[in-house]
Formats: structure tokens, sequence, C-alpha cells
């Protein structure tokens, strides 16, 4: 058990009358990227702001690498290396400026601070671009010095909040291969996302999240398992999508119909076959098919039979 940098247990965070995170625990292994799935607003950022002791807990415990963070909390903090979801940095001072302002903070110095600035520098691909203000820096550029700037006092775990969100592909990319190769070397990350395709390339295992509580935990394999070999049938549709899911959803073989912005999201055994039945429900409930796609099991199939809704809702 001495690879277990991680453990997070029943925590619960409430503002008022609503319950933001119910209970949620799970844990992280070194050299393991652990992604957190859910849409947004599912309790993800106030999940790991508690792990992180940014945000008090009114429930749970949290140990980082053995270290309580009720008795020890700031040598717990210690380990910890966070990538927000907005941009922590000074866009007047230049990349290394702000490598070496965090690096003192952090209680680094000397030979040792400049040595970490070059490292870090590098492995996000920013070296060439050390002297230039941030301010300069396309939005890609700075997600990548934010990680830069987390991993500068070499944590045992690295904590990414959304880090994608509003990048370029080109960027996208080399954030995933920052993180394989500090996995690669040993690193435990926690990953929250609500792109399915991020926690399917990046995360050994990954825990759904929604409503406040982790719903599913697994491997992708073993959460894809939980829908058994059901298709997701995607339809768009114009017309009263209601009466079309109400209408499917009464067919043999359809586990669940529900309807979506643009059509109707159905779950369903050999969704290729059902597909003559459909077109005909669709004209019993005069709405209009405009498209079709069968979809092979996913995390979003997943989330979809879990909650009855899209991820992306």
């Amino acid at each position: 058990m001495n690879d277990l940098l991680l453990e997070a247990q029943g925590l619960r965070k409430t503002y008022g009358d609503r319950v933001a995170v119910d209970g949620v625990t799970f844990h992280v292994r070194a050299g393991e990227a652990y992604g957190l799935l859910g849409p947004n607003g599912a309790g993800k950022t106030t999940t790991i702001s508690m792990i992180c002791g940014l945000l008090a807990r009114d429930g749970g415990d949290v140990h980082i690498g053995g270290r309580s963070m009720n008795g020890d909390a700031m040598s717990a903090k210690e380990l910890i290396g966070y990538v927000p979801q907005d941009i922590a940095l000074y866009p007047d001072l230049s990349a290394i400026e702000n490598l070496r302002f965090w690096g003192q903070l952090y209680g680094l110095g000397g030979k040792r601070l400049a040595e970490r600035c070059a490292a870090v520098l590098a492995l996000v691909g920013l070296g060439d671009r050390s002297r230039d203000k941030v301010s300069s820096f396309s939005g890609g550029m700075k997600r990548r010095l934010n990680i830069a700037v987390a991993l500068l006092h070499e944590p045992r775990l690295l904590v990414l909040d959304e880090p994608t969100v509003g990048v370029d592909p080109q960027t996208r990319n080399a954030i995933f291969e920052s993180v394989e190769a500090l996995k690669h070397d040993g690193l435990g990350v926690l990953y929250t996302t609500h792109y399915m395709e991020e926690a399917e390339r990046l995360c050994d295992r990954i825990g759904i999240i929604d409503q406040g509580k982790l719903i599913a935990e697994g491997t992708r394999r073993e959460l894809v398992r939980a829908v058994g070999d059901r298709d997701r049938v995607v339809i768009g549709a114009t017309g009263d999508r209601d009466a079309l899911a109400s209408t499917i959803g009464a067919l043999e073989g359809v586990t669940s119909a529900h309807p979506s912005e643009s059509g109707v999201e159905i779950l369903c055994r050999d969704g290729r076959a059902l597909l003559p039945r459909l077109v005909e429900a669709a004209v019993r409930s005069s709405a209009q098919i405009t498209s079709v796609e069968v979809v092979e099991p996913d995390l979003e199939m997943v989330f979809l039979h879990l909650t009855g809704k899209a991820l992306r809702e």
C-alpha cells in the first residue's frame, strides 16, 4: 500500500440546503491517472478543492502520501501540484519570472530553482519562450505554463482541473503527452474533465460523478461492461421529441429513450436491427428524423445508462 498517494474518504460539502458533494470516496496510486468524469456542475471542482485544502470539508477525510489533511495539512500540501481551471500567472512577468516567483514561494532557490525552471519549461515545450511576457502567450501556452508552475517543487500528486478547456488541439495533445510522461515517471495524477475522450485516453481508472455523488468507478473496460451488449442510438429529430422518446421507449428491446436538445438518445440491444421500427415510431409520433447514428458502447453510454441523461447535458 506504500504506493497509495491519495485517499479521499466520504467527502461532503453543502451550501445551505444544496449538497454539492455527497460522500465521495476514491484513491489514486503512484504512476496512475485517475479521472473524475462528469458534466459541468457535477461537483468535480468542489471535490478537488477539498482534497487540495482550498475548501473546508463538511465531512470526510483526505490523506496525501499517508499525511492527513486534518492533522498535518501543510506537510500533505507539499506533495500536491495543483493546476486550477483559471490561469494563475502574472501576465506582465515573463515565463521564467513567473516560475522563479512561484518557485521561491515553494521554498526553492539558487541552483536548484534554476534547474527546476529549466526542467519544467522543457517538459511543457516552452523553453524557447522563457523570456517572453505571459501577456504575449496564447491561451494554450498559458495552460502549459500553469502546469509547469505546479511541477516546480516535484510533487508526488498532480491535480489538474479541466486543463484543456478552451485550448487548441495542438496544445491539448501537448498536455496529454506531458501527463503520460509524468505517469511513466511515477507521478500520481488526478484529472477532472467533462470530455469523455480525454478520460478514455489518459485515465487508468475513472470515477463518474453526477450531482455530487460518485455513481460508478473502474477501468474503461469495467465501466462499459456495466451496460452489457447494449448499443446507443442517437437520433436527430424535429417535432415533438418527448412524444418520440415515449414511443420508442415502449418498443421491445429498448432499455431507455430520453429526449435531448437535438433528438432522442436511446439504449437498446442490436441498434441496427431496430432501425426500421425507430422510423415507424417517428411516423406515429409526428416527428421527423434528420439523422441516425449507432454508437458502440463507450463512457457516454455508461453515463446515460446510470443517470438517464447524456454526459454533455
